[in-house]
């Protein structure tokens, strides 16, 4: 009995196999599963393309830097505190 992939296995492994330029059999073995499961997924996803179930990797990065944004500006009013309170100890 085969093993039951989750629908994000799939897509990332469709995602691969159109966009890498590996041979099919390469990301087959890659991914550890058969060149025709693979093969009928790319089939299955050009049919009826599925709807991205996660945040696209556009709204992943997104979220990265809004939260890099955020730590740096506090790190940068923190520099800012530490420059005046230096500032005020050698006057």
């Amino acid at each position: 009995m085969g093993t039951k992939h989750t629908a994000e296995f799939r897509q990332e492994a469709v995602r691969v196999a159109l966009t890498s330029g590996l041979t099919r059999k390469q990301v087959a073995a890659d991914f550890g599963i058969g060149f025709s499961t693979l093969s009928k997924w790319i089939q299955q996803e050009r049919i009826a393309p599925e709807k991205p179930s996660v945040q696209s990797d556009l709204e992943r990065e997104i979220v990265e830097l809004r939260k890099e944004n955020r730590l740096l500006r506090e790190e940068r009013e923190v520099l800012k505190k530490a420059t005046q309170f230096f500032a005020n100890q050698k006057s």
